[in-house]
């Protein structure tokens, strides 16, 4: 079988890759565990807010905002910024960042009724927020690859890479494929397959986000509620089924893995919150975490290698991967097929893995 681009990694980042090159190919994807998503992307917080991040990630986010509401994924959700007296600094910074206009603490009370009027003091709302439905966004470009002839192979983890004849060759548990094109699509792992490939790593580090699921709090119906964020990005809350997700937001540096939450770190975030709101936490419902990975420089890395262009790195999503996987996969796939990709010059070069040759 001639395969034209072999990606590695079936999370948002390589089944979005896979849609797009599909049209301009054969595609085949491996992906080492037995279902897409298992890790970051299955572990999602699910929100689309375009103005977070560095301006190329805002770039991709807003580049894709179309594609994302012409599937149907997208629903209103809107993000509500508060703070204590002891946090304005912090909030005048993400109310500017994020492009929140400011409210009063009622209002805000009436839109989160567990919020401590003793404790909040500043407020700020967008309704541009939306929730994104992962799983949906996930198998549409699915099915838009294989409709186009791509096979997605799961249960495939690659143990050996080798160049030969002019062809990728990646030697996993469901065989050996070879590819004319190489994508670097695998997340936390993406130095580690550049290694296995002999292509020199772009110094990614894979950080740990740990969440909660706790009962709504105070018997309330939080279907409605927007996603609450602490000042800081010091904690956040999420409706989630009838349950809230509370997360520490924490950033801790570790190894690719299968990630765990750390019960300090899930206590010590869930104190953040349980201080701005009446309603103790008396219990989980489950725990989680997952691995955003960043290069050294917090924005995405997509473009061919600099040494090796037929090695194709498509990693570095960090915390943007679903909001930015419309835009970026359309980018390799532009990159790749040598057209003029729709975002601008500066920021295709801000994204390029040439910035770290």
């Amino acid at each position: 079988m001639s395969i034209d681009f072999l990606i590695i990694g079936g999370g948002i980042a390589g089944v979005s890759a896979a849609a797009r090159l599909s049209h301009l190919g054969k595609v085949v994807l491996l992906e080492a565990e037995d279902h897409l998503a298992y890790h970051t992307s299955g572990r999602s917080a699910a929100l689309y807010e375009p103005n977070y991040g560095l301006a190329p990630v805002v770039a991709l986010s807003r580049a894709g905002g179309t594609h994302l509401r012409g599937t149907g994924v997208l629903s209103p959700r809107g993000m509500l910024l508060v703070a204590t007296q002891e946090e304005r600094a912090a909030f005048d910074a993400d109310r500017e960042a994020l492009g929140l206009e400011e409210i009063t603490t009622d209002v805000a009370r009436d839109m989160v009724p567990v919020l401590d009027p003793a404790r909040l003091d500043r407020a700020a709302f967008g309704a541009h927020a939306e929730d994104i439905d992962t799983d949906l966004l996930i198998q549409t470009f699915a099915r838009e690859a294989r409709a186009n002839g791509a096979e997605i192979i799961t249960g495939a983890r690659v143990t050996a890479i080798f160049r030969t004849g002019g062809h990728w060759r990646a030697e996993s548990k469901k065989g050996s494929f070879e590819g004319r094109i190489l994508v670097n699509a695998s997340g936390a792992w993406a130095d580690e397959v550049a290694g296995m490939a002999g292509i020199r790593p772009i110094g990614f580090t894979p950080l740990r986000r740990s969440m909660a699921r706790i009962p709504a709090p105070g018997g309330h119906d939080p279907a409605r509620w927007p996603l609450i964020f602490g000042a800081g990005e010091s904690w956040y809350a999420k409706p989630d089924a009838g349950a809230l997700i509370v997360s520490p937001a924490e950033e801790d540096p570790t190894h690719p893995h299968d990630a765990w939450a750390e019960d300090m770190v899930l206590a010590e975030g869930i104190a953040r919150y349980q201080a701005m709101v009446t309603e103790p936490v008396t219990r989980l419902i489950a725990s989680w975490a997952g691995l955003r990975t960043f290069a050294p420089d917090r924005v995405l890395v997509i473009g061919p290698d600099p040494v090796e262009p037929s090695f194709f790195w498509l990693a570095g999503q960090g915390g943007y991967g679903f909001q930015s996987a419309p835009a970026a996969s359309q980018l390799a796939a532009d990159l790749i097929a040598g057209r003029i990709p729709d975002i601008d010059r500066a920021m295709v070069e801000a994204l390029s893995p040439n910035r770290f040759s």
